[in-house]
């Protein structure tokens, strides 16, 4: 019988569905590669020591879930079985998770954990900051994963002048640890800024060798600062605690250990533009305090002293002949007006006008006819000369 591949998952899945048996299952387990999908699902594989089968708990059933999947837990699953046909593999669909006690690996991890921590691996003080303009950056690695391309593209996409060292180690296995231990010592004698230590995600198992107290301690003596990059965010080991810093990825690591050289460039430029425009600003208030001194010197010199004094003088000068012409002015008008009044009163001008000034003998005026007597002698004075007469008769008259 000939059948699609579509059809042939269909058929196989039927069987599953039909078997009473796969239908309502409890399967004991230790978690490994457990995931929450942003989707609420949960992806996880159970195992146990030979074996191992996919399991999915889809959010529907996640209210009943009172613990958080952790790698390592022993749990045991209730659910069915049955085919995921895109795939074509089957898996364990979950509808209730409860607790089987903890799984080995995951003890080993607390109880290495709790040691390392009384021990002070993990203060904060024992932290050595990271280089932020790292120029060689060193690398422990496998020398074929993908962890390493990662970092090589971002480094270089950030700095295409940064400086790579890797120094390859296994990053998986028995003999994973000490051979971790080897890079980290072999990088730590060169003149690298700061150094990689990671790998790509995996289960529990595949991350162990980061969970070694030889390379805890390795991390923790090295003189050089050290970027844990194990696994994928959710993985969590050991040397994450110990190192001087964390990176989620191997590509978050890069990141965080190169830094970008465009915004190293534009950085550079913007603190240049700042710094000659605070420079000219600078140049510009002295210019202005030097013009500020220069007139205040100016103002204080001696010869600005003069300049001022003989401005003074000048003005005092100008007041004063202004003064004393006005005097002038006013005096002569005054004069004028005395000589006018003067020359109203004068004798002479009344001699000038046709009249005469009488005298006695005794040289006195005359002004009236009772101080004159026949035959007196008077003189009768004008404006060109005098005349001596004898009073012949005297005939008063009343002019009222």
């Amino acid at each position: 019988m000939e059948y699609t591949v579509s059809s042939l998952n269909n058929y196989i899945k039927n069987i599953f569905t039909t078997d009473a048996g796969l239908n309502n299952v409890y399967v004991k387990g230790e978690i490994s590669n457990c995931k929450y999908h942003t989707s609420g699902h949960i992806y996880f594989t159970i195992k146990d020591a030979t074996s191992q089968i996919s399991c999915v708990m889809f959010s529907s059933y996640r209210a009943g879930l009172d613990f958080r999947l952790e790698e390592g837990k022993s749990v045991v699953v209730h659910g069915n079985v049955s085919v995921y046909e895109k795939g074509g593999n089957y898996q364990i669909y979950a509808t209730s998770i409860t607790q089987d006690g903890v799984g080995l690996l995951y003890q080993r991890f607390e109880e290495l954990k709790k040691i390392l921590e009384l021990k002070g691996y993990f203060e904060a003080e024992h932290k050595k900051p990271i280089p932020r303009y790292a120029q060689k950056i060193g690398i422990v690695t496998a020398k074929t994963g993908a962890a390493l391309q990662d970092i090589i593209n971002v480094s270089k996409r950030r700095n295409p002048w940064i400086q790579l060292v890797l120094a390859p180690a296994l990053v998986q296995g028995e003999n994973a640890a000490p051979d971790i231990v080897r890079a980290i010592k072999q990088l730590e004698q060169t003149d690298v800024d700061v150094i990689i230590v990671g790998r790509g995600g995996g289960s529990i198992e595949d991350l162990w060798a980061f969970n070694e107290r030889i390379v805890a301690t390795a991390v923790y003596e090295c003189t050089k600062p050290i970027i844990s990059a194990v696994g994928h965010e959710t993985d969590t080991t050991i040397i994450d605690y110990v190192a001087d810093m964390r990176a989620p990825t191997p590509s978050a690591a890069a990141e965080l250990a190169v830094f970008d050289y465009s915004e190293y460039e534009r950085k550079i430029f913007e603190y240049k533009y700042r710094l000659n425009n605070i420079i000219n600003g600078k140049i510009k208030e002295y210019v202005v305090k030097l013009e500020s001194c220069k007139l205040k010197l100016t103002h204080l010199s001696p010869q600005y002293k003069i300049m001022q004094l003989k401005q003074q003088n000048d003005e005092y000068y100008n007041k004063i002949n202004l003064l004393i012409k006005r005097k002038l002015d006013n005096t002569k008008h005054n004069l004028d007006i005395y000589i006018e009044k003067l020359n109203g009163l004068s004798p002479l001008s009344k001699l000038k006008s046709g009249f005469g000034i009488i005298k006695d003998s005794e040289d006195k005026v005359i002004k009236t006819v009772d101080k004159i007597k026949k035959d007196d002698k008077i003189c009768v004075s004008f404006v060109d000369g005098d005349v001596i007469a004898t009073v012949n008769n005297i005939e008063k008259i009343n002019r009222e």
